[in-house]
């Protein structure tokens, strides 16, 4: 196997908490429609929704914001008071505000893994909300790269490889996402490390690949070091 150079790290449910600030608000967002409305779908209809207006919004809090807004529109014929969107939007913003707490061995992989390994961080999103969330986690010294894109595909890691790595066949992909990180990164010629997380959106869900010597499942970052030595030794 080609000798592996470089670590790319997805962040939100890889590196620290995240999904778990918009399962809240989800509730928030349900509370408060509530007296307007009884639809037993509500919060799926909300999911649907966003995905929906991910081609406008792309993803994060904004979009997440706008969708629940135009959601409770929808459910309420338009009869929902304005004050009730004034709460909704502010629910919104307060996925800002949330404090960030990274998830079990992520510094300690991070510290181990930087003295022998090229780190780099790819995520998607909006990014003064991802830029707040890195600064908040003390963890932007472990990487040589940063990049925030729009949205993760085969083309996409193929030109962040290309400009950050010696290589895609050099480079391995962590994140908690089948559908975001691992997929299409092994598509582009990467290793993919699959770290799932209890509460990945349903969207990031998909199958995972067929067996391979590019491909390892774990169940937390303690375990990426060794992983890393197993890809390594593959035949």
């Amino acid at each position: 196997m080609p000798r592996i150079t470089t670590i790319a790290f997805d962040a939100d449910d890889t590196l620290w908490q995240n999904e778990r600030y918009f399962r809240l608000t989800e509730q928030r967002f349900a509370a408060l429609l509530a007296p307007y409305t009884d639809a037993p779908d509500l919060v799926e209809r909300l999911i649907e929704s966003t995905k929906r207006n991910l081609r406008f919004y792309g993803f994060g809090m904004k979009g997440f914001a706008l969708s629940m807004v135009e959601t409770a529109l929808e459910v309420t014929e338009h009869r929902v008071p304005g004050t009730v969107i004034a709460e909704i939007l502010a629910a919104g913003r307060e996925l800002l505000t949330y404090p960030i707490e990274t998830l079990p061995y992520v510094d300690q992989a991070l510290a181990g893994l930087e003295r022998d390994y090229r780190l780099i961080l790819i995520t998607k999103g909006d990014i003064f909300d991802q830029e707040r969330k890195l600064a908040a986690s003390g963890l932007a010294d472990y990487f040589a790269a940063i990049e925030i894109v729009a949205d993760k595909t085969a083309a996409t890691y193929e030109r962040l490889f290309a400009r950050h790595t010696e290589g895609a066949e050099h480079t391995v992909m962590v994140g908690n996402s089948l559908r975001s990180d691992i997929l299409p990164a092994l598509e582009a010629g990467a290793f993919g490390v699959y770290v799932p997380h209890d509460l990945t959106w349903s969207y990031e869900h998909a199958e995972e690949p067929p067996a391979s010597p590019r491909y390892a499942r774990i169940e937390h970052l303690g375990l990426l070091e060794a992983t890393l030595a197993a890809f390594t030794h593959a035949p």
